[in-house]
């Protein structure tokens, strides 16, 4: 046997059992109807189908979590650059305004903490 023969397999063209002139190889008489995947079949293409809509929904929900994360950092670090310009804002103005700890009520000398 050549390495030649051995690609026979990949040729194009009718093979010995694909040869419909050939009388030593019966014509396979099968009922297309009756040729199918069966049970089994269905069950795995369901079990298939159930998996991946499983994933897609655990992705979109790891998605969406990771989008409120992004969306929560944003507006945290808002928050602060609002705060650090306020502190700012309050140094500058510490010259003679008025600040949170003169919020007190006057005459209040039992608790000395700043209301805020």
């Amino acid at each position: 046997m050549t390495w030649l023969s051995s690609l026979a397999p990949l040729t194009v063209g009718p093979g010995p059992v694909d040869d419909p002139g050939d009388p030593l190889i019966p014509p396979i008489k099968v009922d297309p109807n009756l040729v199918t995947p069966g049970i089994a079949g269905f069950i795995a293409i369901a079990l298939v189908t159930v998996a991946a809509i499983l994933l897609v929904v655990d992705m979109a929900r790891r998605v969406r979590r990771v989008r409120y994360r992004g969306e929560v950092r944003e507006r945290l670090e808002a928050e602060a650059a609002e705060a650090a310009e306020a502190r700012e804002a309050g140094a500058a103005g510490a010259d003679g305004s008025a600040s949170a700890a003169e919020g007190r009520v006057e005459g209040d000398e039992q608790d000395p903490r700043p209301v805020a």
